[in-house]
């Protein structure tokens, strides 16, 4: 199901625009593609209840819903309208967003819908009142010209051809003092070990976190103390999990990042079981010492191909 029109006539009626037609079970994303135009794709309509705003997001690499820029479908239930928009994290405050130009030049969500429930501050590329005709969905712009699934298709294709150039622009600026790292192995990484969660040893043992929009808060969870890189769940337990990464530092400050970490979800959470795990490419005896003085704390090794493995 690679066409754009049958992808969004599915998403709007399992987003419960028409009940009848889409019963239980609504929130099953399994049968969406899982890339688009060389851009990772993302579909959700909430965790545990229904979104009030489902969302489909095109992703560059390093980029993720809840932390990030990118072009989103936002379906505001209430007004049937699809607006396909310069997507802004709302989650969390992004180092890096869309070019001046679209702020110049395009309207926010607010302005184009009245009192939104989310995502007011994301900026209008189009927006399409949508309509059940004959059990199909039909598109209309906004002078309500019917939307085929050619202009669909040319529509999503122009944004996101801008967003490659947007994104291409941010990672070329080396010299400035804005650190992106956008392709950096270390986001890589995380990319990686969260998109591949459940066929790590992570996903058999431990749970990631969302909001109830579906929005996915465990990477880069922001603490006041700084961002956790993986926050997660143990499945039996229940008790919080914080998993970092062993980037460029010393033994002593990675096992005293975690240590801090660990320490302030104990208190902020009301967990006294909170565990603790460092990924990184090779372990000494300083480590290993180290973490045998963190009550919960363990370790995982990665190899350079990305494949995770319990150390011990």
């Amino acid at each position: 199901m690679q066409n754009i029109n049958e992808i969004l006539n599915k998403f709007i009626i399992q987003s419960g625009f028409d009940e009848r037609q889409y019963g239980p079970g609504g929130q099953i994303v399994k049968q969406y593609p899982k890339d688009f135009l060389d851009l990772k794709m993302k579909v959700s309509f909430g965790i545990g209840t229904p979104a009030r705003v489902p969302w489909i997001s095109y992703l560059a690499p390093g980029m993720n819903t809840s932390d990030g820029f990118y072009p989103v479908y936002l379906f505001y239930k209430k007004e049937k309208k699809l607006i396909l928009a310069y997507g802004v994290s709302e989650t969390k405050e992004s180092k890096t967003s869309w070019p001046n130009e679209i702020e110049q030049n395009y309207k926010k969500i607010k302005e184009v819908i009245d009192k939104p429930p989310r995502y007011g501050d994301s900026y209008n590329f189009k927006s399409y009142s949508v309509q059940l005709e004959n059990s199909k969905i039909n598109f209309y712009d906004e002078n309500s010209k019917p939307c085929g699934s050619k202009d669909l298709e040319n529509d999503l294709t122009a944004i996101i051809n801008f967003y490659k150039k947007a994104v291409s622009l941010e990672i070329t600026q080396g010299d400035s003092k804005i650190e992106k790292k956008i392709f950096s192995l270390e986001e890589q990484l995380e990319d990686f070990i969260i998109e591949n969660w459940d066929k790590t040893d992570f996903g058999k043992k431990y749970d990631l976190i969302y909001d109830e929009d579906g929005h996915l808060i465990s990477q880069q969870y922001v603490t006041k103390i700084g961002k956790i890189d993986i926050l997660a769940i143990d499945k039996n337990s229940k008790s919080y999990v914080v998993i970092e990464l062993k980037k460029n530092q010393s033994n002593d400050d990675t096992v005293g990042q975690l240590a801090r970490y660990m320490s302030f979800i104990k208190e902020q959470k009301k967990d006294d079981n909170v565990k603790g795990v460092i990924v990184a490419a090779k372990f000494n005896e300083k480590l290993k010492y180290a973490l045998k003085m963190i009550n919960g704390a363990e370790a995982f090794l990665y190899e350079v191909d990305f494949k995770i493995k319990e150390f011990k």
